[in-house]
């Protein structure tokens, strides 16, 4: 029996191959760059901003590690114990004389000891005097010291006088500071670390005061404006 060409061994033609069938047909899923493709699409705005907020969130605790680190631990200034800021105390530069002091009259070693200005205060006179003579003073001074001149001044009289020994000085001054009335201020000179006599402010008339005070044998009385002698009692060396 004779084949026609290209006929099957029944005579039949073969039948069309369908489509999608056959060793040349892929599925759209198989294809090359398929998975490719899935996978490179770009994010959505949703999850751009779930990272914002994760760096957001992140940036926040670090910086809130950072001051818990200062604040508790170093310099720690959130610590009960932790030390106060030093404070800065501005001095003013103490008052300067206007005025020229006169000449000194007393030439003893402890009359040239008496001082020329106190504070913004220049000797204005300089003269011996008997009033403690009964207090058996072996020498003793007036002293008058003014910012200016005329009546407008203001001016302190310190009375300074020298004794033998430590013992009559301090008896001579108890009986001034009697005299003077009642104190309103007492304490102790100090010399160097040292109790070197004591002290006592008294009120007197018209908004004035006087200030006793002993240092060794000496014991020294000023009287003035009670806003000014105790300053002058304060920066007197003696």
């Amino acid at each position: 029996m004779s084949q026609s060409p290209g006929g099957s061994p029944t005579g039949r033609a073969p039948a069309p191959a369908r489509p999608g069938q056959g060793p040349a047909a892929r599925r759209p899923g198989d294809a090359v760059g398929a998975s490719d493709r899935r996978h490179s699409r770009p994010s959505s705005a949703a999850v751009y901003r779930r990272r914002r907020l994760v760096v957001l969130v992140a940036l926040v605790l670090v910086v809130g590690l950072v001051v818990a680190l200062l604040a508790w631990v170093w310099p720690g200034f959130a610590r009960a114990d932790a030390e106060p800021a030093p404070t800065v105390t501005v001095t003013a530069d103490p008052p300067t004389p206007t005025l020229e002091p006169v000449a000194r009259t007393g030439t003893t070693a402890f009359a040239q000891a008496l001082p020329d200005t106190v504070l913004d205060l220049v000797l204005r006179s300089d003269s011996a005097t008997d009033a403690w003579s009964t207090e058996r003073a072996l020498e003793a001074y007036e002293l008058v010291y003014a910012d200016g001149e005329g009546e407008d001044a203001t001016t302190v009289t310190v009375v300074a006088g020298q004794w033998p020994t430590v013992a009559e000085a301090e008896t001579a001054a108890s009986d001034l500071v009697a005299a003077a009335g009642e104190p309103t201020d007492t304490g102790d000179v100090e010399v160097a670390g040292e109790v070197a006599g004591t002290y006592a402010v008294t009120p007197a008339a018209d908004g004035r005061s006087t200030v006793t005070w002993r240092n060794g044998t000496a014991v020294l009385q000023a009287t003035g404006p009670a806003d000014v002698v105790t300053d002058v009692y304060s920066a007197y060396p003696l």
